[in-house]
């Protein structure tokens, strides 16, 4: 019997497991990941104004892995011997016959004076951080921005920024309480949320003016104090900040000689293997992809490389050619908490589609249906 070890508990180690369990029945999985627990980082920007907790994305698992028979190792990764087939991790080695490497990126923390700010999207204490924080202030200014890596511009999750922004604008409205709060959008880019297409970021910065939140685009970010953002172009106040830095590889890569983009991310081909390395696959923020420059860094595009990957590993296992391409597909819904602005963006097409409440609640009805394959029945 094969032995496929994943590392990582979120949208493509998940997802990984759940095609290969489909597809081999008889496989035995081992999932390594600090926790039996999967959060669902899209609905961190409900957070702050009470429409969800912690305890609404935080899925316990271990019901979901005995159903599906895995065996869940709670440690992390720490490095590879033997070509791969040897993972280390802080239990003990694991050996596999194959390795799907699904832990995600880790935030560049570089830019001085970082610990003024408040990561949106680092996990549910972060969210539930910024819930309180909000709530204490009685006015003031607030400033969000996002930055990506510079050695690997793709390597940036701003999305959420921008729904975590609208969505506190309306917040605010709702409490009676905008009067009293300057809104700030801040990015070293000129026109930010390029990867959405053209349209989508004509509609978001249109928004913003709409909204009056005031933009602050195209200086490159020198630095956060306690009470300010400062760029190469201004100093603004901010009393509160909330910053999404780019992202590179997670740092047990270093202990590996895996192959590694300029950015830090493990290199992968078109088929999500590991060049160099027998039957040893990365999918979602933790590589880097060939394709165009706009491919997303979200849970969507994790979820469509890691079935290609479990159809490849598998078709390696039976001594085939692995051949399986995944999809290059942006998808998403920009939340307002009350409306949401439809954003689909392929190799042939680019749709913009203006906020409605209906998306709103699409998105809403999209996490209750993807929740439902791990929540325990």
């Amino acid at each position: 019997m094969h032995r496929i070890a994943i590392v990582g508990s979120g949208f493509g180690g998940l997802t990984a497991a759940l095609e290969l369990r489909r597809r081999a029945p008889e496989l035995e999985i081992i999932l390594v990941s600090p926790r039996p627990e999967y959060v669902y980082y899209p609905g961190l920007i409900w957070v702050p104004s009470g429409l969800r907790s912690g305890d609404d994305l935080a899925i316990d698992l271990r019901l979901f892995f005995a159903r599906q028979r895995v065996r869940h190792l709670a440690a992390e990764a720490t490095g590879l011997k033997e070509g791969g087939r040897v993972l280390e991790t802080t239990a003990g080695p694991v050996g596999n016959d194959g390795l799907i490497i699904a832990s995600g990126g880790r935030f560049i923390k570089r830019v001085p004076g970082i610990e003024h700010a408040i990561i949106p999207c680092a996990g549910v204490a972060a969210a539930q951080a910024i819930r309180d924080r909000v709530r204490a202030l009685e006015g003031g200014s607030i400033a969000m921005g996002f930055a990506a890596n510079p050695n690997e511009p793709s390597a940036v999750r701003g999305g959420p920024v921008f729904e975590f922004l609208l969505g506190l604008d309306t917040q605010l409205r709702r409490e009676g309480r905008r009067e009293r709060f300057s809104l700030h959008f801040f990015s070293p880019a000129e026109r930010p949320g390029n990867r959405l297409g053209p349209k989508a970021v004509d509609a978001l910065l249109a928004e913003l003016r709409r909204r009056e939140i005031q933009t602050h685009l195209g200086y490159r970010l020198k630095g956060f104090t306690d009470h300010s953002v400062i760029t190469e172009g201004e100093e603004f106040p901010a009393d509160l900040i909330l910053f999404m830095p780019g992202l590179t590889g997670n740092e047990w890569f270093d202990n590996t000689d895996l192959p590694r983009s300029p950015g830090g991310l493990i290199q992968a081909d078109a088929q999500c293997r590991v060049p160099g390395f027998e039957r040893v696959y990365v999918v979602g923020d933790a590589g880097s992809f060939p394709g165009p420059d706009w491919m997303p860094k979200q849970g969507h595009m994790a979820d469509l490389q890691a079935r290609a990957a479990a159809r490849n590993l598998l078709a390696e296992l039976a001594g085939q050619t692995p051949k399986a391409r995944f999809r290059v597909e942006l998808l998403c819904i920009l939340d307002t908490n009350e409306h949401g602005m439809l954003v689909g963006r392929t190799e042939r097409f680019n749709l913009v589609l203006p906020a409605w409440r209906l998306f709103h609640w699409l998105k809403r009805f999209f996490e209750w249906l993807y929740l439902r394959r791990y929540r325990s029945l």
